[in-house]
């Protein structure tokens, strides 16, 4: 494959970054005068809404430090695919649900790199069951992996982007979970709407340093995780019955992403976009006030 070279101009004005790309790719130069020559580090990166985001901060002109529990084929192919996109990729593996590990992530991450300009967090855990019988060690461990892992990653990356200064983007991967009280969702759904309030309290600490904390809401998007616990034919059927007609991809929480960690969106902290295809919007569409009369 034939690549070329483009020179870049920095979001921060502050110079130009040498990009490599395949003769065949269109740069989207917008993004690139936004986020190119930033450094990202995405926790659960190796497949679903991890990976999409991921790829798509890549494509946009970052570097990566992606990180999941161990090397494997899917994060092996994932750096192959951003590197080919003529960016930067590292594995920082380890266990993004414990403090010591997240902690040795971050290291290996600014070690790597030099510095993180940017957090995707990404972890989670769930297993869906009744109230009545849920068990209670499976509720610890959805509350561990979905909203206290995010505690200890984004304070060891907002440690590093305070002492370093010139601000910083954590973004928070939530659910529309944490809105709606889905039944045989109840550790699930105290999770992600946790995860939010939090974000929202470490935004308004982290203001007066010019890091950007928001929160991203995803409906239902195409993920591994969700063929697993709905089944292909499911997915493809109910999908189709979306407002917007079809099921979300990675890719399209991964823009999203983009965009609240480009310069584009400085003037946001705080907030929580929720990116569904009108996913909670259901209700209202098919009630009898929007039926032709």
């Amino acid at each position: 494959m034939k690549h070329r070279l483009l020179s870049i101009p920095l979001a921060d004005r502050a110079g130009y970054v040498d990009v490599i790309m395949p003769e065949s790719a269109k740069p989207n130069v917008s993004h690139f005068l936004k986020i190119s020559g930033r450094v990202a580090l995405v926790t659960g990166a190796a497949r679903g809404i991890g990976r999409g985001c991921a790829l798509e901060l890549a494509r946009a002109g970052a570097d990566v430090a992606i990180n999941d529990r161990q090397p494997s084929e899917n994060t092996a192919s994932l750096i192959a695919e951003i590197e080919s996109l003529g960016r930067r990729a590292v594995l920082v593996d380890g266990d993004s649900f414990e403090r010591s590990s997240c902690e040795d992530i971050v290291r290996r991450a600014i070690a790597a790199f030099g510095r993180i300009d940017i957090l995707v967090s990404n972890p989670a855990f769930s297993r869906r069951g009744d109230f009545l019988d849920y068990d209670p060690e499976i509720f610890d461990k959805t509350i561990r992996g979905t909203l206290t892992a995010g505690f200890h990653m984004s304070q060891f990356v907002a440690r590093h982007m305070v002492d370093r200064g010139g601000g910083g983007k954590i973004l928070f991967i939530s659910s529309v979970h944490s809105r709606r009280p889905y039944a045989r969702a109840v550790a699930y759904n105290a999770a992600k709407s946790g995860l939010n309030h939090m974000a929202f309290t470490i935004a308004a600490e982290l203001i007066q340093h010019r890091i950007n904390v928001n929160v991203i809401e995803p409906g239902w998007i195409d993920t591994p995780g969700e063929h697993e616990t709905f089944g292909d034919a499911m997915l493809a059927e109910e999908g189709a019955k979306l407002p917007w007609g079809r099921i979300g991809t990675p890719s399209d929480i991964g823009r999203a992403a983009t965009f609240l960690c480009s310069d584009d969106a400085d003037y946001i902290t705080g907030t929580s976009l929720v990116v569904d295809g009108g996913f909670c919007l259901r209700d209202s569409i098919s009630s009898p006030s929007m039926s032709p009369k």
